[in-house]
């Protein structure tokens, strides 16, 4: 049958282990398709549908591009592929990562929200950093109900945490006691009832920071939850971006290393072959070189990082 009702689930450290039982709380005529986007290595093999097909009360597929949307089925996303939730089917593409994430949870609950409007609920569990909490505004404002995990309950509250300060969320529930939730607004008329919102407009202004992955300007909207976008499609939410500038910043200081101890090699070699007061002058630039790879390699490890989450 096809799904009229759409229930998007988003989650990482400390969600993934728990999802087959999650599942099983889901009653076994649900009207809804259930979506799964967890985030998995690039190059890993994902045997999630398998373990929630064998433990839980709903048959879970590998999502594949352009399937049909049926209620009752649990579609898990893919490693290396955004999930995106058309009107009745699927698409997958390897589009831009988003919060350094392929599949990314914010890019299916806006597909979710933008397909499915108020017949859309978004489910937000334990995870680390802000993945989720703009698309789940996303849901929130096309008219969809939203629902979060205790933060006192998941394993890494970084994601519930977010989205509880991103947004008025309508439940905040453990995790034993979503799927019922679930069912309970799905049998009653609260969908049908809701008519949506005009969602804002995103206003955009350039932010004077650079996309950490493909150093282009990024953009910022901040109707809701801030967010960073690039030209090519990289996007950010605030922390991610903190967390991948952080980490761009130790990269490029590594370079430097890297090119100045090069440099000494270059000016030793001319030493070599230079004479007289020229050979000095090559092993002083050689001996300068390598005592400013030595201060930078001292500010890395001296570099105080304050936590984002």
């Amino acid at each position: 049958m096809t799904a009229k009702y759409i229930v998007a689930v988003g989650g990482s450290a400390g969600a993934i282990e728990s999802l087959p039982r999650f599942i099983k709380t889901f009653p076994a005529d649900l009207s809804a398709a259930v979506f799964l986007v967890t985030h998995l290595p690039a190059r890993g093999k994902s045997f999630l549908a398998d373990l929630i097909t064998r433990a839980g009360s709903l048959p879970a597929v590998d999502a594949f591009d352009g399937q049909r949307i049926e209620a009752g089925i649990v579609y898990v996303a893919q490693p290396d592929k955004h999930l995106i939730i058309s009107d009745g089917h699927i698409h997958l593409t390897r589009g831009p990562k988003e919060g350094l994430h392929r599949p990314s949870i914010n890019l299916t609950f806006r597909s979710a929200a933008a397909a499915y409007g108020h017949l859309a609920i978004g489910v937000v569990l334990s995870g680390m950093l802000d993945d989720g909490a703009a698309g789940l505004w996303d849901i929130a404002v096309h008219g969809g109900k939203t629902i979060v995990q205790d933060p006192e309950e998941a394993k890494f509250p970084g994601m519930p945490s977010n989205a509880l300060q991103d947004l008025q969320v309508d439940h905040v529930l453990k995790l034993h006691d979503i799927g019922p939730t679930v069912a309970r607004i799905l049998s009653g008329d609260a969908m049908e009832r809701s008519n949506g919102h005009s969602p804002p407009e995103k206003p955009r202004r350039f932010s004077g920071i650079t996309c950490p992955e493909c150093r282009g300007p990024l953009w910022e909207s901040n109707a809701g939850p801030v967010e960073f976008e690039c030209r090519v499609g990289h996007k950010f939410a605030l922390k991610a971006l903190a967390e991948e500038h952080t980490s761009a910043q130790e990269r490029k200081m590594y370079e430097a290393i890297l090119a100045l101890q090069e440099g000494a090699e270059v000016a030793d070699f001319l030493a070599k072959r230079a004479g007289g007061s020229r050979s000095e002058q090559f092993c002083s630039e050689a001996e300068q070189l390598r005592s400013h790879a030595d201060a930078i390699r001292s500010m890395i490890e001296q570099r105080i990082v304050t936590p984002v989450d």
